[in-house]
């Protein structure tokens, strides 16, 4: 198993990290009764260049020189593509055939090359195997390497100081990434939830076999269809308070957020909001993380056309 994050881990990621990324907003919605932790607001629109940042600031001369490789459906992908360019690394990204066009598009503006050969998230993992051997490029792990983690527990250390009467943090979880560095960085002094999607509940699937175990995802939440749970995850993560929510759940909180908080997320971004819209979560005080806004015009649209 990778080495599990700590405390000092996201301190020390917090000092990597500096000024290059923003402080993300935390906003009151008297509406939905909860306080949210806007990362849809963060440089390339998620959460995820935390880590990414992180990571690859840790990498040595001579694995900077032979570049980075990484692989996501699209917020991981565009994190990796603007973090390498901040550090003056190339990066290369695969992502998979059906694919948010948009997310492609913009991890490419970022100044990424893109390999779509692969068929679907399974078949990107192997690609990615068969890419790391033939380029030697260090690997930067969407949610599976204790650096990336810490890099994602920053976020906590923000909503803590911001919120220090929070009762519960809810976060929405694909891979683990997002949770395990929350859970490294306030999970021993802070109700931490974690929900997925029905549709795609990776680290719900682990936990219960006690190791990473592949699904076949296909939740709306395109952004948490992770083919598994990262192993950091999987162990650091098995007691906490979990929940599952449907599709119609996360499109209702995903029109709620946009029509009442006025947020243009995207539906993985609703997730936690949509366990506590339907009332799965007991809290006084709960902090909502947002985690991201890349949705396609036409997704947003169609889901926002839906009563």
């Amino acid at each position: 198993m990778p080495d599990t994050p700590t405390r000092d881990d996201v301190e020390r990621a917090r000092a990597t990290i500096g000024d290059r990324l923003r402080r993300t907003p935390l906003l009151q919605s008297r509406t939905i009764g909860a306080r949210l932790k806007c990362e849809l607001f963060q440089r390339t629109g998620s959460f995820k260049v935390r880590g990414a940042l992180n990571k690859i600031s840790s990498l040595t001369a001579d694995e900077k020189r032979h570049g980075v490789i990484a692989i996501s459906a699209g917020n991981h992908a565009q994190a990796v593509a603007y973090a390498a360019a901040a550090e003056g690394i190339d990066a290369l990204v695969v992502m998979w055939q059906g694919a948010s066009e948009q997310k492609i598009a913009a991890t490419r503006g970022y100044g990424a090359r893109v390999d779509l050969e692969a068929s679907d998230p399974g078949a990107a993992f192997e690609r990615l195997n068969e890419l790391i051997e033939q380029t030697g490029r260090t690997l930067v792990h969407p949610f599976d390497d204790p650096l990336v983690l810490a890099g994602q527990g920053t976020a906590a250390l923000e909503l803590e100081e911001d919120a220090p009467d929070a009762d519960a943090v809810v976060v929405p979880v694909g891979g683990g990434g997002l949770i395990g560095g929350i859970h490294a960085a306030i999970g021993d002094r802070t109700r931490v939830i974690a929900v997925e999607p029905e549709k795609s509940a990776a680290l719900h699937e682990a936990i219960a076999a006690g190791e990473p175990t592949p699904v076949t995802p296909t939740s709306i939440a395109d952004g948490l269809n992770a083919p598994f749970a990262g192993k950091i995850a999987t162990q650091t993560c098995k007691n906490l308070e979990r929940h599952l929510v449907s599709d119609d759940e996360i499109e209702h909180a995903f029109r709620f957020l946009y029509e009442r908080a006025k947020l243009a997320c995207e539906p993985a971004g609703a997730v936690a909001t949509a366990a506590w819209l339907a009332g799965k979560i007991e809290a006084q005080n709960p902090v909502l993380i947002v985690s991201g806004g890349n949705v396609a015009g036409r997704t947003a649209a169609a889901i926002l056309a839906r009563p």
